[in-house]
């Protein structure tokens, strides 16, 4: 096998592995309501400060519509709040309810067990051109328009 069907192979089982396991990592008795992309959407509000709907739409790349219908079902659900800005009292901002910052940060927990696996066994130089080769793919994937 040469290098690029090496990759090719690598890079689509990656991603289909990733999404599998991510999704049983995140099936435990708590967070059973809730899929890898709405996991994603907690993500993108975060922890910090609350965030507006176009903001947290342009970090997935969904539009806003499509983020409302997720939000809408995640509000239900328990693990988002609409809160209005401070600023100006039209702004409806999204924030991490308790239950959604423990399911934050459950996920994070599995990413940090994944990036630690990854980087484990890997020297600096090592580490330096698997960091460059990643986000070289991740420019490609943002740049790329079907």
């Amino acid at each position: 096998m040469d290098h690029y069907e090496a990759i090719n192979d690598v890079l689509v089982k990656l991603f289909n592995e990733i999404m599998d396991i991510e999704e049983k990592a995140l099936a435990t008795s708590e967070f059973k309501n809730i899929s890898v992309n709405d996991m994603h959407i907690l993500d993108a509000v975060g922890i910090r400060e609350p965030r507006n709907m176009s903001t947290v739409a342009r970090m997935l790349s969904v539009t806003v519509g499509t983020l409302t219908i997720a939000v809408n079902n995640l509000v239900k659900k328990g693990y988002v709040t609409r809160v209005r800005s401070q600023e100006d009292r039209r702004v409806v901002l999204l924030a991490l309810s308790e239950k959604g910052v423990r399911a934050y940060k459950h996920h994070k927990a599995f990413h940090d067990k994944m990036v630690m696996a990854v980087l484990r066994d890997l020297n600096a130089s090592e580490t330096e051109a698997l960091t460059a080769a990643l986000t070289k793919l991740q420019k490609f994937f943002r740049s790329y328009s079907v």
